[in-house]
């Protein structure tokens, strides 16, 4: 009796297949058929929602100190005027400038990422250019405690200056975070592995960080 040979059934290859993402090496994954303009314009959801969320939470918590600052000083009798040390204005210009270096670092970061590595010598040359900036920017506002200190104003010494020191030092814990978030982002460029979603987050941060200085600067200036 003859038997009947079947051949074996055919199984589909389940192993994940790596497209190209359209973005070079930005490390995005493209689905098949996929759109890839919405592709090359996607973050995605755990780092664009951290990124929101911390600056939802900063921005409460530098609202919550303006309203106290506000409330103090309606009910203060003891209320003194405070000069704003004129460092400030330096600082406030090397902070400002280090946003501009980071936006200059973005173009020659998504060459090198994008496969034009022979093009671009030195891709992080301005991330290094807007971490010295911060620093210096950090370097200042220690500069502008030890003026104060100098003529006497310490933390304890009234409302007005406990108020400035409580803010400006907030604003430089803030500040030390966005430059560990550069670091980041150099030692991932530095290994070829910096994803897009990563450098867009740490400049969303330090242009806010920008941001929120120049209002605190006016804050300190009318109110104290």
């Amino acid at each position: 009796m003859a038997t009947a040979i079947h051949e074996p059934p055919q199984v589909e290859n389940l192993e994940p297949r790596v497209s190209d993402s359209g973005n070079g090496g930005w490390r995005n994954l493209r689905p098949a058929d996929a759109d890839l303009k919405a592709v090359q314009n996607y973050s995605p959801p755990p780092a664009s929602t951290a990124i929101w969320v911390g600056l939802f939470a900063i921005t409460m918590m530098f609202a919550a100190f303006t309203s106290a600052l506000i409330v103090r000083q309606g009910a203060s009798m003891d209320w003194q005027h405070l000069s704003v040390p004129p460092i400030l204005y330096l600082n406030t210009v090397l902070l400002l400038l280090s946003s501009v270096t980071l936006e200059l670092a973005r173009k020659p970061i998504a060459k090198y990422m994008g496969g034009l590595r022979n093009e671009v010598k030195n891709p992080a040359k301005w991330l290094y250019v807007t971490l010295f900036l911060g620093l210096m920017f950090v370097g200042g506002q220690y500069m502008a405690w030890r003026q104060l200190i100098a003529k006497g104003l310490y933390i304890w010494t009234n409302p007005n200056s406990g108020f400035f020191y409580v803010l400006t030092a907030a604003h430089a814990v803030h500040i030390l975070g966005g430059l560990g978030g550069l670091v980041h982002v150099i030692r991932k460029l530095n290994a070829g592995v910096l994803r897009r979603s990563t450098l867009v987050a740490a400049a969303r941060y330090w242009h806010f960080m920008d941001v929120l200085w120049i209002y605190l600067l006016i804050l300190l200036w009318v109110k104290l």
